[in-house]
């Protein structure tokens, strides 16, 4: 407990409640602010053309002077997958694991960051001093090695984040984690706990990946053909076990996926993953060995399997097209909402002949907590308070209810939204008030100009389409010099509906000359009288709202 008097504290969430993925948690003592992981999340269906999306960190930017240190938790891209564009507008130093630190570099160079970074590699023995508190660590069971939760030691008691965890009772050295030191954190005194509620709503406890290494043996032993397993690129105790059942089946293993060959060759530099040199074969020599010779392993262009595997079932992936006799392997817990494109993408796979194994055999499982563990890692922080992170409202909720059988009173609970300050004073949790904070969205190189209202522009272009007016009018005379001509995308076939289409050029003819025949008329009445006038028109006569965009030339 650090020994110095600390008079204000306050947690915030930037990012990581109400939705999953997008983790980045402020911890702020006495106006020193500490962030705790940022991670990135992947577009929902509505987001139509984005590619990432990472927390509104405003916050830290208007208050950069006071941003003492981010902690990084472990190399899941959900947790430093916006650890660039920070850096890009903060300078501060970064404290991390051997291993996510080096992700971490990774991922930055593949965001094209080329400015220089003060990374501090930490384990789980180190202390790190800061004027107001102290931070300590301690080793957590998750599907990637080198994972940690962390303690900011204030003098009121500790500030615990778990990071993301389970226990696994028959977890290899590399993935145990400490529980006799979160006790002793336990029994200092904790003054809040913020805890992965992700499987907050799974009764019993995550299956141990001693289970997966047993049906991953049985898969391997019966696979007649190829055998194409697909995984998370970052998924390191799940890729040691697909090198493990091939080495003890006699097949080579191929990596396919340029994501997934750059976590490979991280953590096998590291010594994080343990795998026999003549074991791995490029995917170009596949043709030298026989079909029950050869493993592929494969993951997509973001470290997410199925469209990739959606590629090969086309025949149209760069390396790898499925073939009759493959069995194919998802070796992977689905992503959130991503059921139906699994779905179909298992149904492909069948239809290109492939032999599809997926959840309804133990060849996955999760890597996070279910109730019996969250509970037990609640008892053994024994906190005074406590904020459910990570997850959705209803996971967030579901370990509310956890924590209070557990003998956490209710008031001593606290729900966060996004933005929520939350202030702990005069042994009382409560949000004093709210700072911004919400979605940054990642269109290629663009960040944060993408809004609400290109995202509805799209969402109406996939819905309805384009109409494009195109009048020219003679400056002089204001008559109609040429056109009007109208182009359609995406809203009728012109060849099929030329009626249609002829009835509309007249009524935009007849807007055109009603507001030239005005004493006075400006372009940008004119140009919503086109737009309200064809709108109608054709709503009238097809039920859809395409998006009109009329454009006046003018010509002397």
């Amino acid at each position: 407990m650090n020994t110095k008097k600390n008079e204000n504290i306050k947690i915030i969430a930037l990012g990581g409640v109400g939705e999953i993925g997008k983790n980045m948690y402020v911890t702020e003592v006495d106006g020193d602010i500490f962030v705790v992981d940022a991670g990135l999340m992947f577009p929902e269906d509505e987001m139509l053309g984005i590619d990432i999306v990472i927390p509104d960190f405003s916050y830290l930017t208007s208050n950069s002077e006071r941003v003492k240190a981010i902690l990084l938790t472990h190399g899941h891209e959900d947790h430093i997958g916006a650890l660039t564009y920070v850096l890009r507008k903060i300078n501060v130093p970064v404290y991390g694991t051997k291993l996510t630190i080096a992700l971490a570099k990774e991922k930055m160079k593949e965001q094209e960051f080329s400015g220089s970074v003060d990374f501090h590699e930490i384990n789980a023995d180190t202390v790190l001093r800061f004027d107001s508190v102290s931070v300590s660590f301690f080793k957590t069971n998750h599907s990637i090695p080198d994972s940690v939760g962390i303690s900011i030691d204030t003098s009121e008691g500790a500030i615990v984040h778990t990071g993301d965890f389970k226990f696994d009772q028959a977890a290899a050295p590399l993935y145990k984690p400490e529980i006799g030191k979160m006790a002793a954190i336990g029994e200092k005194g904790v003054l809040c706990l913020l805890s992965d509620s992700t499987e907050a709503e799974r009764p019993g406890y995550t299956p141990s990946e001693s289970t997966v290494v047993s049906e991953l043996s049985n898969v391997f032993y019966n696979a007649q053909g190829r055998i194409i397993a697909a995984c998370f690129a970052s998924d390191l105790n799940r890729i040691q076990h697909l090198f493990d059942s091939a080495a003890a089946n006699a097949r080579k293993v191929a990596v396919a996926g340029k994501s997934l060959k750059r976590v490979y060759d991280i953590a096998l530099q590291l010594g994080y993953i343990q795998v026999e040199k003549d074991l791995i074969i490029s995917v170009n020599d596949l043709e030298n060995y026989e079909d029950n010779q050869v493993v592929i392993l494969t993951t997509g262009n973001q470290g997410e399997p199925i469209e990739a595997l959606q590629k090969m079932a086309k025949q149209v992936h760069p390396q790898v097209n499925i073939q009759e006799g493959d069995t194919v392997l998802f070796a992977a817990s689905p992503l959130r909402g991503s059921e139906v494109f699994i779905f179909k993408t298992m149904d492909m796979l069948y239809r290109a002949g492939a032999n599809v194994v997926s959840s309804k055999k133990s060849v996955q499982v999760s890597s996070h907590g279910s109730q019996e563990e969250l509970k037990f890692m609640i008892n053994l922080m024994n906190p005074k308070f406590f904020i459910p992170v990570h997850g959705e409202y209803k996971m967030l909720k579901a370990h509310k209810k956890l924590a209070q059988s557990c003998g956490i009173s209710e008031k001593n609970i606290y729900i966060p939204d996004r933005g929520d300050v939350i202030d702990i004073s005069g042994g009382k949790l409560k949000s004093t008030e709210k700072v911004q904070a919400g979605n940054t969205l990642i269109d290629g190189i663009g960040v944060g100009d993408v809004g609400n209202i290109v995202l509805r522009d799209r969402r109406l272009l996939s819905q309805d389409g384009v109409l494009i007016v195109v009048v020219t009018l003679n400056k002089a005379d204001r008559k109609i010099a040429a056109g009007p001509e109208i182009i359609s995308r995406g809203f009728v076939y012109v060849r099929e509906s030329e009626k249609l289409m002829a009835d509309s050029t007249t009524l935009v003819k007849e807007v055109v000359e009603k507001n030239t025949n005005k004493e006075s008329f400006d372009w940008n009445s004119l140009k919503q009288d086109i737009r309200d006038s064809l709108s109608q028109y054709l709503y009238e006569k097809t039920k859809r709202r395409p998006m009109i965009m009329p454009i006046i030339m003018e010509v002397k």
